[in-house]
């Protein structure tokens, strides 16, 4: 059974969501504002976490922050905001995804298990045994200038030093790495990396894209590896 924190104040709402989650086959942590929410994270072993952007004692971006600082458990925000701004205001912070109220529950339990099945095969011990390896054993990643995706240590590098990534970045990145050159639709990307076979949002990519080029490019502003095909999605430079 998968464990889910639920960070909302409105008490209606998380009971009615932890009910219909239960329902679902999980175990719901409820926590009524982020201190709370902080501190259940920290005393249980969380494998999913849920948020409301808005709290009575911290925004539901400082949450997300200081989760990111810890871990890299998924996140989806839970909010009544439709505005895109704070979306990807949500999503740069370090969230993996969002539902907006009033939730539906059958698809937010669809949007969990997608990304904790994607999680599962991204730890699994299989996950990575076709990879090939270099002299004594040591991986070979693959090489797009000073980026290197190296999957069977699950990481990427920027000229020799490790990044830190959150999961939806590093499968992004992999991704990219196993299509050089080619271009990935935002529809491409929300089945492979999200697991959505459903239409999504494209603005999860974008704000996924944004943070991700932050951390691998020396001018996100001006990208040389994840470069953007205006109309069609997104494609890694390969030299």
């Amino acid at each position: 059974m998968n464990d889910l924190l639920l960070i909302e104040d409105d008490f209606q709402v998380s009971a009615a969501l932890r009910l219909a989650l239960e329902d679902e086959g999980y175990r719901v942590v409820e926590a009524p504002n982020g201190r709370t929410g902080l501190e259940e994270f920290a005393k249980q072993s969380i494998d999913l976490v849920l948020v409301d952007l808005r709290l009575p004692d911290m925004t539901g971006f400082d949450v997300c922050r200081a989760l990111r600082a810890k871990s890299i458990v998924p996140i989806i925000i839970v909010t009544a905001q439709t505005d895109t701004h704070d979306l990807v205001v949500g999503l740069e912070a370090g969230a993996d995804d969002y539902v907006t109220k009033p939730v539906v529950p059958k698809a937010l339990a669809a949007r969990i298990r997608a990304h904790l099945r994607r999680v599962a095969l991204h730890e699994s011990p299989d996950a990575t045994s076709g990879s090939d390896a270099g002299p004594e054993g040591r991986p070979k990643g693959k090489v797009f200038g000073d980026i290197e995706v190296r999957e069977a240590d699950t990481v990427v590098l920027k000229k020799g030093v490790i990044l830190s990534l959150t999961k939806t970045e590093y499968l992004l990145m992999v991704e990219f790495a196993n299509h050089p050159n080619q271009v990935l639709s935002r529809d491409q990307l929300l089945e492979r990396v999200w697991g959505y076979d459903w239409l999504g949002d494209s603005r999860l990519v974008d704000a996924h894209m944004r943070r991700l080029r932050v951390k691998i490019e020396d001018e996100p502003e001006n990208p040389v590896h994840l470069l953007t095909v205006r109309g069609l999605g997104y494609r890694l430079q390969s030299p």
